[in-house]
């Protein structure tokens, strides 16, 4: 994506659009697990390149790249199924992951991350809009990896 302004134009025009979206703070939020659940998958494919027994501590049915990612065969979730995917399976999946002392910092950081976090968005159309915008970014190009930073900044 060539300009980041435009990509958090683009989110604040869509998630405008929502019910369930009051203001910055739960732009920023939405946002924020949103970026990290991509980010997160694209670190757990180095990890995975890196160390062959790797295992995710996010099951395969909640991983960015089994949900939000859009193949283009008509098959990615969106709407009411969208919405109840995430508020009954993602969340709470990700709230309850199981993370003790032993847990490595590098998954205990997912679940950490989610305890508080919500879904403020109620519209899952604009909800598969968002996630459209966020998956056409490329964590893995160096000049796009401080995109969570600047979104903080532009909101």
């Amino acid at each position: 994506m060539s300009s980041l302004g435009n990509f958090v134009k683009r989110l604040r025009d869509i998630m405008r659009n929502d019910a369930g979206i009051n203001g910055d703070a739960q732009r920023i939020e939405q946002i924020a697990w949103l970026l990290f659940l991509k980010v997160y998958d694209t670190k757990e494919e180095d990890w995975e390149f890196d160390d062959d027994a790797y295992e995710s501590i996010i099951p395969e049915d909640c991983r960015w790249r089994n949900w939000a990612v859009d193949d283009g065969k008509g098959t990615a979730l969106t709407g009411d199924d969208l919405l109840d995917f995430v508020n009954n399976t993602l969340f709470p999946t990700l709230k309850n992951l199981p993370v003790d002392a032993s847990t490595p910092i590098k998954k205990a950081i997912v679940q950490t991350t989610f305890a508080d976090a919500n879904n403020y968005m109620k519209d899952g159309v604009y909800l598969r809009q968002v996630i459209d915008v966020i998956d056409e970014i490329e964590f893995d190009d160096v000049k796009e990896s401080h995109a969570f930073g600047f979104v903080y900044e532009e909101i």
